[in-house]
């Protein structure tokens, strides 16, 4: 599996089978079956557009909730983050060090949705014991991208 074609990719998904091929110097029919292996494989698991929604005024509330749970006997905590990570309202679900054992990223549209979510679907299940809940007051990069002002690319002075 050629790494180079995988980080191109993580850094510009729409980089063309040709460009991939100028930058890693690989032929665009080499780059094409990386990365068609790397889909049936999994490696790519999506390709993802990180789209800034506060500047088309749609406001998002973005929540971290810290789980606490005990591991279950022979599968540890892969149960319970596999019932969690199918809720819809779970974007991303982690198991973490510290005092809590998962942390669950949340995306609604209003702290009431989040709310609910912990409440009624989180907090209930059997084997969780405690959640906290922390919300983002602003986001300010994503996935690498700054989001906030515009980014200026440093350029070297002029000399002649």
């Amino acid at each position: 599996m050629n790494k180079e074609v995988l980080k191109v990719l993580e850094n510009d998904a729409r980089a063309t089978a040709g460009q991939i091929s100028t930058m890693t110097g690989l032929s665009a029919r080499q780059v094409r079956k990386t990365i068609e292996e790397a889909e049936d494989d999994r490696i790519i698991v999506k390709y993802k557009t990180v789209i800034n929604w506060e500047k088309l005024g749609e406001e998002r509330v973005y929540a971290l909730v810290e789980v606490k749970t005990h591991p279950q006997k022979d599968v540890g905590f892969e149960a319970i983050a596999e019932r969690i990570y199918r809720f819809p309202e779970a974007s991303s679900v982690y198991l973490v060090s510290g005092a809590y054992d998962l942390a669950v990223l949340v995306v609604a549209r209003t702290e009431q949705e989040i709310g609910n979510f912990v409440s009624q679907k989180l907090a209930s299940l059997d084997s969780v014991e405690g959640t906290v809940t922390h919300f983002f007051l602003k986001r300010y990069k994503e996935d690498g991208e700054i989001l906030v002002g515009e980014e200026k690319v440093p350029r070297e002075p002029l000399t002649l």
